[in-house]
């Protein structure tokens, strides 16, 4: 082959090399864009999240301590009481009701009979007053004989027993005079008639706790019953958070786990404790009609009072109970797995090629997962993977 020829195989031959390179590439597809998480370690928590409510420990319901007419209540929901101090309200006692002719008879008879019943009680103490100073002088006339030989020992013991009767008699005739007289008293009063306007003084109602006055069940002056609520009341210092988890995640809760308060309106979370779950749950209809079996759980708060001093008596909070956590554990963003089969898997990216990989994993919240095998830390993953992606896949993270 002369050199002319061999210059044209080279050339004819060059051509064709960059043609086919050319070629597939073109024809080769583009790597696919891809958002990129890694495998890290650090802490992982797992919490119960669930909206809450504050509410007060104790709270008292004052109520009309007698039937009258309060005045208006000028103390503000809100406005601060102490125990035995601030006057919640003040009542009029009300004119008792009159009594009818029948009934006054009948009233009228009930006190006669108690007078008689006084009278017979009365005269019964005397005799057995006389009955027993006539045992007494007679026990003392027998000792004396005894003494001198001229009664026997039993005549002795006699009269003294006998004296003791007597006297027990008489602390019963005593206690018999007294019952009639109270059973007089009660029959009097039947009869009492009092005027058409009440000249009592007023009832004050005081504050039975020292705290503030949550809600006024009657402002403007009214007539009241005897036991009707007037007003509410509680220390806010003795709040508590409680929440309706649902039955299949209550069981996960133990009391003295931590919690943590969010979205009540504060700058930090307010950190608490689980205090009880209570033992009966309730049926509750979800905002989609489906009906649930919930339970209280109540918390109480850790931090100091003043880090929640602004929460007051049935405020919305959101209360996260802590069921596990580990400060040092390998995990992934739970974007990033999906199921295959059975198992867990992952794309892992290695030099620009999805490789897919089967892990194993724990403990896991809504964002974050415990990877126990199948992972190293610092492992560039794919997340929120798509359907187009497969092993062997050329990707490119996503700018």
């Amino acid at each position: 082959m002369n050199r002319a020829t061999r210059r044209r195989v080279v050339f004819w031959g060059g051509v064709i090399t960059i043609l086919a390179v050319g070629l597939a590439l073109a024809l080769r597809t583009p790597p696919l864009l891809v958002d990129v998480t890694a495998a890290v370690r650090g802490p992982l928590r797992v919490t119960l999240d669930h909206e809450g409510r504050t509410r007060v420990r104790e709270r008292y319901v004052v109520a009309a301590p007698v039937t009258g007419r309060v005045l208006r209540i000028e103390i503000e929901p809100g406005d601060p009481i102490t125990v035995g101090r601030t006057v919640l309200a003040r009542v009029l006692p009300g004119a008792p009701a009159l009594l009818d002719a029948r009934a006054r008879a009948g009233a009228d008879a009930q006190v006669q009979v108690a007078a008689a019943n006084l009278a017979r009680a009365r005269a019964q103490r005397d005799e057995a007053r006389e009955a027993s100073n006539y045992a007494r002088a007679e026990a003392e006339r027998i000792r004396g004989l005894n003494t001198e030989g001229l009664a026997t020992s039993q005549q002795r013991d006699a009269a003294d027993a006998d004296a003791r009767v007597k006297a027990r008699a008489l602390e019963a005739a005593d206690a018999a005079v007294e019952a009639a007289a109270r059973d007089l008293d009660v029959a009097r009063t039947v009869l009492y008639e009092s005027r058409s306007e009440p000249a009592g003084r007023f009832v004050e109602v005081r504050a039975p706790v020292t705290g503030v006055l949550l809600r006024r069940f009657h402002e403007s002056e009214a007539v009241v019953a005897q036991g009707q609520a007037l007003v509410e009341v509680a220390d806010l210092a003795d709040l508590e958070v409680v929440a309706d988890f649902l039955s299949t995640d209550a069981v996960r809760i133990r009391p003295g786990m931590p919690v943590m308060v969010d979205r009540w309106g504060g700058a930090a979370e307010l950190n608490a404790r689980v205090s009880r779950i209570e033992p009966s749950g309730f049926m509750k209809i979800s905002a989609l009609g489906v009906e649930e079996q919930r339970v209280w759980v109540v918390m109480a708060f850790a931090d100091p009072r003043d880090a929640w001093a602004a929460l007051g008596d049935g405020y919305r909070v959101e209360a996260r109970v802590i069921v596990w956590q580990q400060p040092d554990v390998l995990k992934v963003a739970t974007s990033s797995l999906f199921r295959r089969g059975e198992e867990w898997a992952v794309f892992v990216i290695d030099d620009g090629v999805a490789r897919l990989r089967t892990v194993t994993i724990g403990e896991r919240n809504d964002t974050e997962a415990e990877v126990t095998k199948g992972l190293q830390a610092g492992a560039r993953v794919v997340a929120y993977p798509s359907d187009q992606i497969e092993d062997g896949s050329r990707v490119e993270p996503r700018r």
